[in-house]
């Protein structure tokens, strides 16, 4: 059986990377609140369909795609359900081709592994290499449910101030497309 804590209103006791625990100090010292959970380390989006049960709102599928020449980087959030096709992706977008950036990219850019990917990664984009791109579908839910930058921590906090006040903070402006 996989393992989904109680509901936390409170940072993990000991962080497990250097981007949570920039995660929770962002929550901090911008007073947001938040609902976390830990869990067994997941990957799929199944694993998180039951995360997103027990916090009461879907956690969000995020991608981290780049170009053949790994030189333009795209962070794309969708609903969990919606299947990804790069093809319909790049269409949206009026771009070439993308790909799954490798996980060696992932770590370097993001500072997360794979099955980790999460908008908060973006704060370790000091260079704005990456471009967030947002599924107006995501805009639907009050809430917005994510990783906490590790595969055992999962988290919702408002989907409002993660697109008007921390994309912003984090000097990434969000580019929505219909998925």
């Amino acid at each position: 059986m996989f393992y989904i804590s109680e509901i936390q209103h409170t940072a993990p006791p000991v962080f497990k990377t250097a981007l949570q625990e920039k995660v929770y100090q962002t929550l901090k010292q911008a007073d947001v609140a938040f609902e976390r959970v830990d869990t067994d380390e997941a990957i799929t989006m199944e694993d998180c369909v039951d995360i997103g049960h027990k916090l009461k709102t879907p956690i969000v599928k995020t991608l981290f795609l780049c170009n053949r020449q790994e030189t333009n980087f795209y962070l794309v959030v969708t609903t969990a359900d919606k299947p990804f096709k790069t093809k319909d992706f790049s269409s949206a977008l009026n771009i070439s081709r993308v790909s799954f950036a490798s996980p060696a990219l992932l770590q370097e850019i993001l500072g997360v592994t794979v099955g980790a990917a999460t908008v908060f990664g973006v704060m370790l984009d000091t260079t704005n290499k990456v471009r967030v791109v947002i599924d107006k579908d995501v805009l639907a839910e009050e809430w917005y449910g994510c990783s906490d930058g590790t595969t055992t921590g999962y988290m919702k906090v408002s989907r409002d101030w993660i697109m008007h006040d921390f994309l912003p903070r984090a000097n990434h402006t969000p580019e929505f497309v219909q998925l």
